[in-house]
C-alpha cells in the first residue's frame, strides 16, 4: 500500500509538472491547453499504449504451436498468479530482455526478445516471465504507460520551447519570459525523468519480489537478472536508443548512454536487485 502510495503521489507531481510548463510558457490559458492535452494523451495511452508499444518494437505474436515452451511458461505462471492469459509476443532482437504492457489484467501482453531465449534457461525464463506477470498483476502496466506519455509530452514542450526560443517569440502570456523557455528547455525534461526514475524503481522492486512468489524460486529470477546484466550491457537495442521513453518497461535498463535519458537510470541497481532475491530466498528455506 506504501508503494502505492509513493507511485501516486509521483504520478501526482508529473502531472503538475507538465501543467507548470504549461503556465510557464503560455500563463492560465497555456496551463489549461497542457491539462486538456494531458487528458487526451492518458485516454489515448489507456486505450491504446499496448499496440503502439508492440508495433514500434515489431513484435510478433506467438501461440502453443509456434513457440511452445515460452508459451506453456507464461500460462503455468499466469494460472498460479491466478490471471487471465496474456497474449505472448516475441521480439526479434539479439539483446537478452523483456516487457509487459497492456491498461489492465484482462488485455495484458507479456513480450521477451530472442535474445533472452536464446541465452537463458528455462528456469531463468520462468523467473523473468514472473516477473512480468507481477507488473500485469500490480497494474504497473497502465501506470508506467501514463507516466511514460507525460514524459514523453514534457520532452516534446522542450522541444517547442526550444523552437519558441529559437524564433526569438514574444509570448505576452508566458510570465517568465525567456527565463521560462530556458526552464522548460533544460530543467522540463532533467525533472521528468527523474520522478520517471524514481515511479519505476519502486515498481521494479515490488515486480521482483511479487515474481519471486509467482514463479515460487527467488533464485530463478536472481539468475536471470545476473546473466541479463552482463549480456545486455555488451548488445545494443537500436529501438530502445531512439525511444528511451520507453526503457522503464523493460526488465533491464536497454540503453547504453547515448542519449540524456540515459543518464538517469530507470532501473534499480542490479546488485541490490540480486541481493534482495537472496535473501528473500534464504528465508524461503533450501526450496528458495
Amino acid at each position: 500500500m506504501l508503494n502505492h502510495m509513493r507511485t501516486y503521489m509521483l504520478l501526482a507531481a508529473m502531472t503538475a509538472l507538465f501543467l507548470g510548463i504549461g503556465f510557464m510558457l503560455g500563463g492560465e490559458g497555456g496551463m489549461i491547453i497542457a491539462l486538456v492535452f494531458a487528458a487526451g494523451m492518458n485516454v489515448f495511452a489507456y486505450w491504446n499504449s499496448d499496440k503502439v508499444v508492440l508495433r514500434m518494437y515489431n513484435a510478433q505474436e506467438v501461440d502453443a504451436r509456434t513457440a511452445p515452451e515460452l508459451h506453456g511458461i507464461v500460462r503455468q505462471l499466469a494460472t498460479r498468479a491466478d490471471l487471465p492469459m496474456p497474449k505472448v509476443y516475441i521480439i526479434q532482437n539479439d539483446q537478452p530482455n523483456a516487457f509487459a504492457t497492456g491498461r489492465n489484467p484482462q488485455n495484458a501482453a507479456v513480450a521477451a526478445t530472442t535474445g533472452l531465449l536464446r541465452h537463458l534457461s528455462h528456469e531463468e525464463i520462468a523467473g523473468v516471465m514472473a516477473h512480468e506477470l507481477a507488473h500485469v498483476k500490480n497494474r504497473d502496466t497502465l501506470t508506467m504507460t501514463i507516466t511514460a506519455t507525460i514524459a514523453g509530452a514534457i520532452g516534446m514542450l522542450a522541444n517547442f520551447a526550444f523552437f519558441f526560443g529559437a524564433m526569438g517569440g514574444d509570448n505576452r502570456n508566458n510570465p517568465l519570459g525567456i527565463v521560462g523557455v530556458l526552464l522548460v528547455m533544460i530543467v522540463g525534461p532533467i525533472a521528468a525523468m527523474m520522478v520517471q526514475m524514481a515511479i519505476s524503481r519502486a515498481r521494479e522492486y515490488e515486480a521482483d519480489r511479487i515474481g519471486a512468489e509467482i514463479c515460487g524460486r527467488p533464485l530463478w529470477l536472481a539468475s536471470a537478472l545476473e546473466r541479463l546484466g552482463q549480456i545486455s550491457a555488451r548488445v545494443d537495442n537500436e529501438v530502445a536508443e531512439r525511444n528511451p521513453a520507453t526503457a522503464h518497461m523493460f526488465i533491464v535498463n536497454p540503453l547504453h548512454g547515448r542519449s540524456l535519458d540515459s543518464l538517469f537510470s530507470t532501473h534499480p541497481p542490479m546488485e541490490t536487485r540480486i541481493r534482495l532475491l537472496r535473501e528473500m530466498a534464504g528465508a524461503a528455506g533450501p526450496w528458495g
